[in-house]
């Protein structure tokens, strides 16, 4: 089948390409803006790590921000104490991370006053991972903490899927963390034994991830005490 445009017709159609043009050449540059902005958004490159233990679950992250290559920050904030049973961690983009976190323990806290019990780990994970599946963020998260069924860590990708396991390292320095895990990781392990081993695990992260270091959070969660954050002397006790 064949189409005759009348002259008149295929002016009025090089008219409004004329028009059009424009337009799309300004979404070009605005895409080129946003591809360029990405590099000044501030993101924890990150190393998180989650250890199960005999009796309690071993929480930690380091305190580096990056901006592309830049380090943006050295002592973010990426250990979030979201409940007395339950702790985060995130990786990703600062933004996205502060607002769930906030999301998060305003959640846990309501579901506490409406049931009077607190949240188990598995309903926080899938609470998170509800509210990704629903609005994606440029994140990884791990959701720990300890219930009724003993400790527990999961990890949590940015589009909601949740994964349960012994022990787990997210961000850009788990390749390094995941090295010392695999050879340190036992059944029923101690808390000290724990503990040293999640310190030993970020040690190493910073030591050769460019987007992870400058020192760490850990924590302690345990049906007994509940969470209970590691001093920094007691961090560097670890390590020596």
């Amino acid at each position: 089948m064949t189409i005759v445009l009348s002259p008149f017709r295929g002016v009025e159609i090089q008219s409004r390409i004329g028009e059009i043009a424009p337009m799309f050449n300004r979404c070009r540059l605005q895409r080129g803006d946003m591809m360029n902005a990405e590099a000044n958004v501030v993101k924890t490159g990150t190393s998180t790590i989650g250890i199960t233990f005999k009796g309690g679950v071993v929480v930690g992250a380091d305190h580096r921000a990056t901006m592309g290559h830049f380090i943006a920050n050295k002592s973010v904030q990426k250990l979030f104490k979201i409940g007395e049973n339950l702790a985060l961690t995130t990786a990703g983009l600062v933004g996205h991370a502060q607002s769930l976190s906030r999301t998060l323990c305003a959640e846990v806290a309501l579901f506490e006053l409406r049931r009077q019990q607190p949240m188990t780990v598995k309903g926080a994970a899938t609470l998170t991972a509800n509210i990704l599946s629903g609005r994606p963020h440029w994140v990884q998260l791990l959701i720990v903490g300890v219930d009724p069924d003993g400790g527990h860590v999961y990890s949590i990708d940015s589009a909601g899927g949740s994964i349960p396991d012994k022990y787990c390292a997210t961000g850009s320095g788990s390749p390094y963390m995941y090295g010392v895990l695999e050879d340190g990781f036992k059944d029923n392990m101690t808390e000290t034994e724990a503990l040293k081993l999640a310190a030993r695990s970020l040690h190493a992260s910073g030591q050769r991830d460019a987007a992870s270091g400058n020192g760490m959070d850990l924590a302690v969660i345990t049906a007994k005490d509940g969470y209970v954050q590691v001093s920094q002397d007691q961090i560097k006790k670890l390590l020596s």
